[in-house]
């Protein structure tokens, strides 16, 4: 295997590695996983330079990501893009949007203390207490989901024919979208997180650089003239719905800027959405693939919220967050200098040999199931809680009807390094 030095200081570095990081395709097809599993063990913290792209340093020891993620005083969320994006591509973005190289301002992209202040206008309505008074509307709707799914017959595609409507439901219902307008909003959240896919994209080819920061400008202003007539409609008269709690949030007295307010949206939709259906989907694929699974869950129901988990883990939809270093500092023995940029590559983290024995292995009873899925740190899914219950519901209320279930054909992953996860999962099931 050929190689190249990523600087002078660093061991050297596949160059079929490089490439392979840095092609969507590879996301779709698991030969990131074996660049992955060569990082770990010969250059955990490693610099990579590639003229398309700003230098970077890729993190993939859990270890490390973990407490990367967990400082967010050392490291920053919204000082630079945090999802990977070649140079004209977030050069673009800044000419477009005033200088911020982040086209949605979201929790996201925010950093402490101003995430603390936003997070806490909703962290109430995502914790336990409140999500327990959801429990039978989540669970009338995963009910009727698998009723209909049920009714589809044998052959049935698990992505296209459940996991993507259900959890659409679920978030569209939370927030008190009409339901004429879902249609729109899984539009534009697939368009959001699938735009190196042009079966998701809806364009005909992979965007090019220019073309995918002009293509990200218009999915938030489509987003932005939806939410903007609901968010007004609710501060008229509000409903027992998030939007709502959002619409008509304060920060000492004062109404919480438009931008913000659109981010929060947006950020709910796409995030609460592909999240569970990339994580249940990866799990019934395993189920499918390996029949002593179901019986093992079936056996036991007490396993699902394992298999809950080891969805998300093994799926790890969200595949890497990026961050800048606010100061000099250290990690993994490496020396960062301030203004870095570094990507915090979560797919790794959670197949890392030492934390996850078996790592490549789907098991539904794995203990201590310590996952990063969710991030970590100050910046962890808000709504992490919420996706856990809606996927341990639809189990609940899915595998008792199954008798059993195999691969009807070839399942295939969305193409993307950032966000990605099956867009189809063909399956024969023989219902009880």
């Amino acid at each position: 295997m050929a190689t190249v030095a990523t600087t002078d200081l660093d061991p050297a570095v596949p160059e079929e590695l490089v490439s392979i990081i840095l092609d969507p395709t590879a996301y779709a097809d698991d030969r990131i996983y074996d660049a992955y599993a060569w990082l770990r063990q010969n250059n955990p913290v490693a610099r990579v330079s590639h003229p398309d792209f700003d230098p970077f340093w890729i993190l993939t020891r859990y270890d490390d990501v973990r407490k990367v993620g967990l400082d967010n005083a050392t490291f920053h969320s919204g000082d630079m893009s945090y999802n990977l994006n070649e140079k004209r591509s977030v050069e673009h973005a800044k000419a477009i949007n005033g200088g911020d190289p982040n086209l949605i301002r979201s929790l996201v992209a925010m950093d402490i203390p101003e995430h603390n202040v936003y997070r806490k206008l909703t962290q109430t309505w995502f914790m336990g207490a409140n999500l327990k008074k959801r429990e039978d509307e989540i669970r009338e709707l995963a009910r009727n989901a698998v009723d209909a799914f049920v009714a589809k017959g044998e052959r049935v595609d698990f992505v296209a024919d459940l996991a993507t409507d259900y959890p659409l439901r679920v978030i569209m219902n939370i927030l008190g979208v009409p339901e004429g307008d879902w249609p729109l909003m899984l539009r534009l959240t697939q368009q959001n997180f699938g735009t190196k896919d042009p079966d998701l994209s809806g364009e005909p080819e992979a965007l090019k650089a220019e073309q995918y920061a002009d293509f990200m400008h218009n999915m938030v202003m489509n987003f932005t003239n939806f939410f903007k007539e609901l968010s007004e409609e609710r501060r008229r008269e509000p409903r027992e719905d998030l939007t709502s709690l959002i619409a008509n949030a304060k920060i000492d007295g004062q109404q919480i800027p438009f931008d913000a307010e659109m981010g929060y949206y947006i950020t709910i939709v796409t995030g609460g959405h592909d999240t569970t259906s990339s994580s249940a989907s990866v799990a019934m694929w395993e189920l499918a693939r390996r029949p002593e699974l179901l019986a093992k869950v079936k056996a036991d129901p007490a396993l699902i919220a394992n298999l809950v988990d080891e969805g998300v883990r093994f799926a790890t939809p969200v595949k890497h967050f990026m961050r800048s270093a606010a100061v000099d500092t250290v990690v993994g023995g490496r020396e960062i200098a301030k203004g870095d940029w570094l990507m915090l590559c979560y797919g790794s983290a959670n197949r890392d040999e030492t934390v996850f024995p078996n790592p490549n292995s789907f098991e539904v009873d794995r203990p201590l199931n310590k996952h990063l899925g969710f991030g970590y740190g100050p910046h962890v899914c808000l709504g992490q809680h919420l996706a856990k219950m809606e996927m341990k519901i639809l189990f609940e209320e899915l595998l008792p009807r199954i008798k059993s279930v195999s691969l009807d054909g070839v399942p295939a992953r969305s193409v993307d390094w950032f966000v990605n996860g099956p867009k189809t999962v063909p399956v024969k099931i023989v219902f009880e």
